[in-house]
């Protein structure tokens, strides 16, 4: 199957392995080394039960802390493991048809980075003073610590200078390198910070040797389909449908929905995003909405287009909040019950099957992934949503009920209900409260 082919299939499912496996907050980039990513090959077949084709994996290599802090592109952290570490998921991955997507930090590195402490040591003279953006007091020497641009305030974390011919050398060298070890793609973290011109001369030099990879810029808001063409990437992260998709149903306010809808479409003229309803950035699904509500997050994500992402714990229904603090992520990425999918507790499995029914439609009907969605039916708590082929030959509807009362919403010329709890008579399909189902010709 052609890379092409293949992601017009993917769904992935996303890992914060530093925290799936319980690492270690504070990392030492020279401690000993933990056999951890062994925990990661431990979850996919009950990745594969799910439903899912690929493991988009967070930050694996050396840092000191969160792992977003690198200090060594090249090397696994040592409270993962090693590269025989990274060669075994390679193995066992691929030997179950999924494929592993890596989270490239390359807008910034820790402040343990060897240029960066080989800048501090010997001052404007270290080799690799242009790797960084510096600006140095007056007579600075050996020992003087520069002013140095970092990402967005936090100065633990050192932005690169993208304009240095050698910060490109090195992206290409270690993209090329993970894929060269057995990786499928890669998702550019903070690629909105990193000048496109920049992306732009690195990925054509790594498409040159590995045709056939997934790249995918995490872009918040802004010109997504400017940033495709001038940086070249395949694909950005849809941030606003996922804040619409939340908003919209938290809210009792579809039309959010729709006009975000109506923007996706025009997306797609251009390139096909990577859509998701939750992250390790963000507060959880099961957190963000009520619970009679998360099967309606989940039937919009996957019967829109895009390259859909799962992040580990929601098909649980797993709660976490984000808060804006130091550690304010912890809660959001939790480790994963020791002893594997045995250890889970039965209290996530309704949620489970309603992300393995909706997987399996989306599976069934790969049409979607470029498919075009409208209302053809509209109000403040009722819709129905209907996703036709890019050439128009096929179809299905979605109905969703936010209301505590039934209704019924109109689908003509529906014949069969695809997914959901509801139901389908002479025209219309009849929903519960908070009701919600799939229908098809």
């Amino acid at each position: 199957m052609s890379s092409e082919e293949w992601v017009q299939h993917a769904i992935w499912w996303q890992v914060y392995p530093l925290g799936f496996t319980g690492a270690e907050q504070q990392g030492d980039p020279d401690g000993p080394v933990r056999q951890r990513l062994d925990r990661v090959v431990e979850w996919l077949d009950y990745a594969v039960e799910l439903g899912a084709s690929g493991i988009a994996l967070g930050p694996i290599f050396a840092s000191q802390t969160h792992g977003y802090d690198t200090v060594d592109h090249l090397r696994i952290d040592p409270r993962l493991g090693d590269a025989d570490s990274f060669a075994r998921l390679v193995e066992a991955a691929h030997g179950r048809g999924l494929r592993l997507l890596l989270d490239g930090v390359f807008n910034h590195v820790g402040r343990g980075f060897p240029a960066f402490r080989r800048v501090l040591e010997q001052g404007p003279s270290a080799p690799e003073s242009d790797w960084f953006r510096l600006t140095w007091p007056d007579g600075a020497g050996p020992g003087t610590e520069p002013g140095y641009g970092d990402f967005e305030g936090h100065s633990e974390l050192v932005a690169l200078n993208h304009d240095s011919p050698a910060v490109v050398d090195h992206v290409v060298e270690v993209m090329n390198h993970w894929l060269d070890a057995g990786a499928d793609g890669w998702r550019l973290d903070a690629a909105y910070a990193v000048p496109e011109a920049f992306w732009a001369r690195v990925l054509p030099r790594v498409r040159e040797k590995h045709p056939d990879v997934y790249i995918v810029g995490e872009v918040i808001h802004g010109d997504y389909p400017g940033f495709v063409e001038a940086s070249g990437v395949d694909a950005v992260t849809q941030y606003e449908l996922w804040k619409s998709i939340r908003n919209a149903l938290a809210e009792g306010n579809l039309f959010e929905l729709d006009w975000n809808l109506k923007r996706h479409n025009e997306f797609l003229e251009t390139f096909v995003p990577m859509t998701f309803v939750g992250n390790h950035d963000v507060t959880r699904l099961a957190s963000a909405l009520p619970e009679q509500l998360l099967p309606h997050a989940l039937a919009v994500l996957f019967t829109v287009a895009g390259t859909p992402a799962v992040y580990y714990g929601d098909e649980q229904a797993y709660r976490g909040v984000k808060e804006e603090r130091a550690g304010g992520d912890d809660e959001i990425r939790p480790e994963f019950p020791v002893g594997g999918p045995e250890s889970l507790s039965e209290l996530g499995m309704p949620v489970f099957h309603v992300h393995q029914e909706l997987i399996g439609l989306r599976r069934r009907h790969p049409w979607l992934h470029t498919a075009r969605t409208t209302a053809v039916e509209l109000q403040n708590t009722r819709a129905v949503l209907e996703s036709r082929s890019a050439d128009g030959t096929r179809r299905l509807r979605l109905a969703l009920n936010l209301d505590e009362q039934p209704a019924e919403l109109p689908v003509p010329g529906a014949a069969e209900v695809l997914a959901g709890p509801g139901g389908l008579h002479e025209g219309k399909a009849g929903l519960g409260p908070h009701g919600w189902v799939v229908v098809g010709d």
